[in-house]
């Protein structure tokens, strides 16, 4: 049941109803019957608090299309119209709730690896939730046709979502993680074989039953191997970019404005966790959002905004952590970025579950390459902290300078903070050439213990940071020890 929680000293705000053409006030009466007709909504004449109604386009996904002069232009295609209440001085007089909801990122990595999915919706899902009969009057509105208040939860309140999320967690949480995963709406049955996904969604369905909770059957796939999640592919692989989000992307022309860069950053950044160095790869583009820049689509914009796509419908497939490996992180740093990928070796393969990156600030640009690449291992740590707290790590750098720096005495308080952030993960450093090393075949190690020592890697830096002593014999020196202890050179005696 949803229950409505007010703010101290907030007054009642009894709004009028907005204008509409007969178009929009036909898409109001059609959904003031529907909702009537069900017994969802009742009249009512003497609430205090009173929204009004606004009817908004319904926007499928973004698409292009071509314009007069025959140029691919990017645009959102409207499906249809929607009623809307405006709540928003309600919920500004509401108290907020602050259940928590699932990461996003977690559920798709317990969903990747199953072998069986069905794919469950909700039917309506909100207005199976019933609200408090003391609040019902409080989420009133008014159109037309009269004014109503809602005796199912409406959208457009701002606990709704925690409201359904709370709901849904007490119907099945006992299952959850176990063999199904709710996002919203969105339930994704798993199992690791066609017995146990169909023995899983049996008992989820009959959960369904004992508690009234009606699905949509036309939008639900059962028994299949993959799907669709969040914008993701899911399989027994792991897991995909969506195929159909990253054809439309790949189609964008360039943008014209900051407001396109700003659109291509956004849907390009949804999967940036599929793209190594995916901040390298963007500065370009996000210099031209920076305030006061020039609008200026250069040829290094363009490129980037090229391989950037090329980047998307080549992305890999990222694969989910087994919680019984050790973890292992690739760590590099460049000029003005630094990035990370985090994995596990399976069968002697890196396998990649995340990629991050990040542009350096102006001050960070000035450090030491040391101080960069050590930087580049603490920004990994912080960014998968969720992952490495309580695992094994293995760090692969290719600057050896690190190694010695993490065991000096004296350092600067910069060094000395991350070096205590280190010290709270069971970590190993190695060269990245060992990595390399390890995953060779025999043959391959045979050839690498012959390399030259001209081949090796020449330190930017001496091992204790201070010149090596230099020392020359002075002309006098045979006089002064003959004088001070009568020392006579072997090249005089005869």
């Amino acid at each position: 049941m949803h229950k409505i929680h007010m703010k101290q000293d907030y007054k009642p705000v009894a709004q009028p109803q907005r204008r509409l053409n007969p178009t929009m006030k036909e898409v109001v009466r059609k959904e003031v019957t529907k909702l009537l007709e069900v017994v969802m909504i009742y009249p009512i004449s003497d609430s205090a608090w009173v929204s009004p109604v606004q009817v908004m386009p319904k926007k499928g996904g973004i698409t292009v299309i071509y314009n007069e002069k025959n140029e691919v232009i990017p645009t959102r295609t409207v499906t249809g119209w929607r009623m809307c209440i405006d709540y928003r001085k309600l919920n500004q007089a509401t108290r907020k709730d602050h259940y928590p909801l699932p990461f996003m990122d977690q559920m798709l990595e317990r969903l990747a690896g199953q072998a069986y999915y069905c794919f469950l919706d909700g039917y309506s899902g909100y207005n199976q939730i019933v609200v408090d009969p003391e609040d019902q009057e409080m989420i009133a509105f008014t159109c037309p046709f009269g004014e109503f208040a809602y005796r199912k939860m409406p959208f457009g309140l701002c606990n709704a979502l925690a409201t359904f999320e709370h709901c849904m967690f007490a119907i099945f949480f006992d299952l959850v993680e176990q063999c199904i995963e709710i996002f919203m709406d969105d339930f994704s049955v798993f199992g690791s074989s066609f017995e146990v996904c169909h023995k899983n969604l049996n008992t989820v369905l009959k959960r369904c039953v004992d508690t009234n909770l009606v699905l949509n059957w036309e939008k639900g796939h059962f028994m299949v191997r993959e799907g669709i999640v969040l914008g993701h592919k899911v399989s027994q692989k792991g897991i995909e970019v969506d195929p159909a989000k990253v054809d439309i992307i790949s189609k964008l022309p360039p943008p014209i404005s900051v407001k396109g860069i700003k659109s291509f950053l956004g849907h390009a950044g949804f999967y940036r966790r599929f793209i190594k160095d995916f901040s390298k790869i963007v500065k370009p583009l996000s210099n031209l959002l920076l305030k006061n820049n020039k609008f200026d689509f250069d040829n290094d914009c363009l490129q980037a905004f090229e391989l950037l796509k090329s980047k998307l419908v080549l992305a890999p497939i990222i694969t989910a952590p087994d919680w019984k490996i050790d973890f292992e992180l690739m760590c590099d740093a460049s000029d003005y970025v630094i990035g990370a990928a985090l994995g596990q070796r399976k069968d002697k393969i890196f396998h990649v579950i995340h990629y991050a990156s990040k542009v350096l600030n102006e001050n960070q640009i000035n450090y030491a390459t040391t101080e960069k690449e050590l930087l580049a291992i603490v920004y990994a740590l912080e960014k998968f902290c969720s992952y490495l707290v309580g695992s094994k790590i293995t760090v692969y750098t290719d600057h050896a300078a690190i190694k010695y720096l993490l065991t000096k005495v004296y350092s600067k308080p910069r060094l000395i903070r991350w070096i205590l952030l280190l010290q709270e993960f069971d970590l190993e450093i190695k060269d990245k050439k060992g990595c390399e090393n390890h995953v060779a075949d025999h043959l391959s190690r045979l050839v690498n213990e012959q390399v030259t020592s001209q081949e090796e890697e020449i330190l930017e830096e001496f091992p204790d940071e201070k010149l090596f002593a230099m020392s020359e014999r002075p002309w006098f020196a045979d006089m002064a020890n003959y004088k001070a202890a009568g020392v006579i050179p072997e090249e005089y005696n005869w």
